[in-house]
């Protein structure tokens, strides 16, 4: 796969990704306004255990599709791979039914874990049993559903993946809008019923992204079934040796796939605790905190992650092709084309964001939780980096068929965030969790980036170079960013939402404008992005 090809399917992917988050990320404006920031903690309460469950559901199926179709594609063998889609559509809607009945009969339990002991200024029992119930409803049908993308995938076709990604999208936060107003402005029905129906807009959602995958397939289904006949070779693989392969795959990609949600449950489970007991807050704060924590600031930070979700997914089939053909030389170029590209988009944007924090928050959530939003914010926003970073590190390594690495990463990673969480956060309160968190990912991306570089032979001088360069021009946007948001907040009115809008606007369009004039003119950005820049460049 040619370097523009991989280009090309990351953005082609990462516009899907980043028009998901970015809906993502206003809807919850007004659904915070509705429901507030214990509404927000309900919602996590509900969607945690049920992100664990859909992606131990998968068992990271989408992506081992997508490395088991790329391979047998890359041998000249379509009939493995619709052989190994046929009956994994069948298999993950019955792994699928079973989280579904695991997760449903689970709830009263799990609901005790969450939720402060003997403190009712919080949400109730019974809202998190019922929350978590109407979520788990969409694991009937997500598995199955992750079996067609993957399989798209696995023949560099992220068309499908994208626009999927994007209906389910719209359609769950349709959901959820209209269902939070209907029961709480309309019937006049409580915080608790209106979370929890919404919650119902996940099955929604997989709905609407399913129906556009069977668009694509009946679609495309003549083409594919031209190469399957012209297939030269057939491995003729039993069920079972397919399944053995594919869980090979699969079991490394679920865990690392489940990094982020794993480091959440951490925090899912411990951080109402540490900040009851240790810290000295009550039920009401540590969820005010933990809302924030967990999903207001937390959906700002995953746009410049969106980038590294994308890369992900078009890097793993490429890497494997590569692998597959023993091109060292086409691996290296796939490597360095993916951490220039991350580095180039997420350094900036995580640095912008920790800096443009106050009025980030308060532009989006309002001024009632301003205090203890955008102080969470300006501490979590570098965690992008590290986020991203470790995305496309697990990728490389998944497609060397290094996954055991990835995943020994991983649990380096947690286990330092599981030792350190409660400590951390009696210690800090919701900075604490921060700090864990970026402990624990730090150390879990350098074990990733010396496994990379030991197996695939990779020299890391020029990716340092490349960081090195674009972390002086973010340095030179940082201050300049700096100096507009003290002066906005001296000039704009700041009692009110509109004034923070302003601040928050001429901060981002100055970082943005001087960001991509700097790296044009030292060059970074012809390297990214192509020879499209290169007439800037300084004529010697």
């Amino acid at each position: 796969m040619s370097d523009n090809k991989l280009v090309r399917g990351t953005m082609l992917l990462t516009g899907a990704t980043f028009t998901s988050r970015f809906l993502g990320l206003i809807y919850i404006l007004p659904f915070t306004m509705l429901v507030g920031q214990q509404g927000n903690a309900l919602y996590q309460y509900g969607y945690l255990p049920y992100s664990i469950l859909l992606s131990l559901a998968t068992l990271g199926v989408p992506m081992a599709v997508s490395k088991f179709v790329s391979k047998y594609n890359a041998l000249d063998d379509y009939v493995t791979g619709q052989r190994l889609f046929r009956s994994g559509v069948i298999f993950m809607t019955i792994t699928g039914f079973i989280a579904f009945l695991v997760l449903f009969i689970m709830a009263p339990t799990v609901a005790g874990w969450v939720l402060p002991a003997g403190d009712s200024s919080g949400n109730s029992h019974s809202d998190v049993v019922f929350t978590i119930r109407m979520v788990s409803i969409a694991l009937l049908i997500m598995p199955g559903m992750a079996v067609f993308r993957g399989y798209f995938q696995g023949f560099h076709s992220m068309g499908p993946t994208a626009a999927s990604q994007v209906i389910e999208q719209f359609a769950r936060i349709l959901f959820i809008l209209v269902t939070a107003y209907f029961v709480l402005q309309v019937f006049g029905g409580s915080i608790g019923l209106a979370v929890g129906l919404a919650t119902f807009g996940a099955f929604i959602g997989g709905l609407g992204s399913l129906l556009v995958l069977f668009y694509f397939w009946k679609k495309r289904k003549a083409g594919i079934q031209k190469q399957i006949r012209e297939s030269k070779k057939d491995y003729q693989l039993p069920l079972s040796s397919m399944y053995k392969e594919l869980i090979a795959y699969a079991l490394p990609l679920s865990l690392v796939g489940l990094a982020i949600p794993l480091f959440q449950a951490i925090d899912l489970f411990t951080f109402n605790d540490a900040m009851t007991e240790g810290y000295g807050a009550n039920a009401g704060q540590a969820e005010t905190a933990f809302g924030a924590f967990s999903r207001t600031t937390h959906a700002l930070i995953m746009i410049p992650v969106a980038l590294a979700t994308a890369m992900s997914v078009n890097l793993i089939p490429s890497i494997t092709k590569a692998n597959t053909n023993r091109d060292l030389e086409s691996m290296h170029g796939l490597i360095t084309k993916s951490f220039q590209i991350i580095l180039f988009f997420t350094i900036p944007a995580a640095f912008g964001l920790a800096i443009l924090a106050i009025p980030a928050f308060a532009s989006l959530y309002g001024l009632e939780d301003l205090e203890i939003g955008g102080m969470i914010l300006s501490y979590y926003a570098p965690a992008a980096i590290l986020f991203s970073i470790f995305a496309v590190t697990a990728a490389i390594l998944q497609g060397m068929n290094r996954q055991k690495y990835a995943v020994i990463g991983l649990c380096i990673g947690l286990f330092f965030k599981l030792v350190l969480n409660y400590w951390l956060i009696s210690s800090f309160g919701a900075v604490g969790g921060i700090v864990a968190t970026i402990i624990g990912y730090t150390l879990a991306i350098g074990f990733n980036i010396w496994a990379v570089g030991k197996f695939a032979a990779y020299q890391y001088m020029q990716i340092g170079k490349h960081a090195a360069i674009i972390l002086g021009i973010t340095a030179v946007m940082a201050v300049s960013v700096y100096i507009v948001r003290e002066g906005g907040m001296v000039v704009f009115d700041t009692t009110g939402q509109f004034g923070f809008v302003v601040i928050l606007a001429f901060g981002v369009l100055i970082g943005v404008l001087l960001y991509f004039i700097l790296s044009i003119r030292a060059g970074v950005a012809e390297k990214v992005l192509g020879n499209r820049f290169s007439f800037t460049k300084p004529r010697r």
